[in-house]
Formats: C-alpha cells, structure tokens, sequence
C-alpha cells in the first residue's frame, strides 16, 4: 500500500477546516490536493 502524503494530524487538521466552514474546493487549493 503506498504511504499517504499526509500524516493523520494533518488530515484531522483539514477535516476540522472544513467543519469550521472552510469550503473544500478553498482547501484543496491551499493544500495542494485534487477534491
């Protein structure tokens, strides 16, 4: 299995953007992944 690009802090970080209302198109962006 290939070893994620991020570490699971920082997808937890994201997810939590995201339920603060950041968009998800706006955190791809930021973060440079495809939605």
């Amino acid at each position: 299995m290939r070893k994620s690009r991020y570490t699971d802090s920082q997808i937890l970080a994201i997810l939590k953007q995201n339920e603060n209302g950041v968009p998800v198109p706006e955190l791809c962006r930021e973060h440079g992944m495809s939605s």
